[in-house]
């Protein structure tokens, strides 16, 4: 592994800025990436039953490879979006989408980047099993409701307090000027993925992940360009590579880790079912084949990397928690009754993902002294008690009938969500999901990000 004191500029780039090939030295990880005992506590009472969970998370082939792809973004993509840049993204748009819908041979004059990312998307890799994915979705969607909301949570925290994520989504401005569209957007995708089929080449919940996949290349061009060099050689590459992965690891295996350190024990082959499901939805998401985990054991180590160095962003944390707290106002009597009828649902927070991480999300808004207890200790009893249910129905005779039932369409969960997220935007005049919002962004063009 290269040592970032030898590090010298190439060609005017940093020279970490460029994109892994088997056999090319690990570059080591940015020096934002350092294990922070903030996120220890969701760590531990999730991961432990598999891994040694230590403050800094063990070495292995598998996280310094996760290390090394803080540095890239995704190839493929990255490459179309400077392919539309110069062609004029518009257009290029018009090319995407009718490469989704018929084919690449169906565009005229196509880009040689556009063609190279159809090669992924047309051709799915050896490893890639349809009935081992089906399994491990129907898996996944027969999660516990708690184990669902741990994902939730630990998501929201990572979106919020983590380094990487919260510095894009904050620079961005989603979530603060346009909060009900970017729900509504996380609401369709996750929801859509748990569909049967919804991978296939076919499917338009295949397209729409393209589409989210641009989207999010189109925002890590802009900020490369914005932030520039001095921030990638502290924090990697926006939206990195290392990180779409470490998403879709957490997204797969918390709500399974959940339900199993509560009492419903998973096997070793039901997980790398799950693992499974997610490491193709990944692959579909624009991950480098090297980095995508062939078993839930390879997964586990990622999550342990991952959640251990995700770091804080005090700045953006406290503008978007800021702006979502806003309306209490402590000087008033009644602002004072609505900050404390919030501690039952931070008491939640707190039991999903720790105390500490609650405090550091709250620290600059009036809700930072709202106490967390008993609300967190009620809500452990409770969840403890509703996954326990689950196990034993898994127990009762139709338990396989039932799994078949609750996956027949999206996951109940998610499509629930869908519902509220598309109500609340309708209230705001959003209907649709076309996932465009940045296409100025890679062009440069000011505007209001999202």
């Amino acid at each position: 592994m290269q040592s970032l004191t030898e590090v010298q500029p190439v060609d005017g780039r940093h020279p970490y800025d460029y994109y892994y090939r088997p056999g090319m030295p690990l570059r080591p990880p940015p020096p934002r990436a350092v294990a922070s005992e903030l996120w220890f506590e969701p760590r531990k009472s999730m991961l432990s039953p598999w891994l040694e969970v230590r403050l800094e998370p063990l070495q292995t082939p598998r996280t310094r490879l996760m290390a090394d792809h803080l540095w890239q973004g995704d190839e493929p993509m990255d490459e179309v979006v400077a392919a539309f840049r110069r062609l004029g993204t518009a257009g290029g748009r018009r090319m995407l989408n009718q490469a989704l819908a018929h084919g690449i041979d169906s565009v005229e004059d196509p880009p040689a980047e556009l063609v190279n990312l159809f090669a992924r998307i047309d051709n799915p890799p050896d490893w890639y099993d349809p009935d081992l994915w089906e399994y491990g979705r129907r898996l996944w969607i027969n999660v516990s409701t708690a184990g669902k909301m741990a994902m939730g949570v630990q998501d929201f925290m990572g979106t919020f307090v983590g380094a990487e994520v919260a510095s894009a989504v904050g620079e961005t401005g989603r979530f603060v000027k346009d909060p009900y569209r970017r729900n509504l957007e996380s609401a369709v995708w996750f929801g859509s993925v748990t569909a049967p089929g919804a991978l296939e080449r076919s499917s338009p919940i295949l397209h729409d992940t393209v589409r989210v996949r641009l989207m999010h290349a189109q925002v890590r061009a802009m900020l490369r360009r914005r932030w520039g060099d001095e921030h990638f050689a502290r924090h990697g590459n926006p939206i990195s590579n290392a990180t779409t992965m470490g998403a879709a690891v957490t997204f797969g295996l918390t709500p399974m880790c959940f339900d199993h350190v509560h009492g419903r024990r998973c096997s070793t082959r039901q997980l790398d079912a799950v693992m499974h499901y997610w490491a193709y939805i990944a692959y579909c998401f624009g991950v480098a084949e090297e980095l995508i985990p062939r078993s839930a054991a390879e997964g586990m180590e990622m999550v342990d990397y991952m959640v251990a160095t995700a770091g804080v962003a005090p700045e953006r944390t406290a503008n978007m928690a800021g702006a979502a707290t806003r309306g209490f106002n402590p000087a008033s009597l009644l602002g004072r009754v609505q900050i404390a009828a919030t501690a039952p649902a931070l008491g939640v927070f707190a039991y999903y993902s720790g105390q500490p991480l609650v405090r550091t999300l709250l620290a600059d808004t009036p809700l930072r002294s709202v106490p967390l207890q008993p609300w967190s200790a009620a809500t452990g009893v409770v969840t403890t008690a509703a996954v326990r249910l689950r196990a034993l129905d898994d127990q009762l005779p139709g338990a396989r009938r039932r799994m078949i039932r609750r996956a027949e369409r999206v996951d109940p969960f998610w499509d629930r969500n869908i519902r509220v997220a598309r109500f609340l935007a309708a209230r705001v005049g959003i209907r649709g999901t076309p996932f465009d919002h940045h296409d100025v962004s890679a062009e440069g063009t000011p505007r209001c990000p999202v």
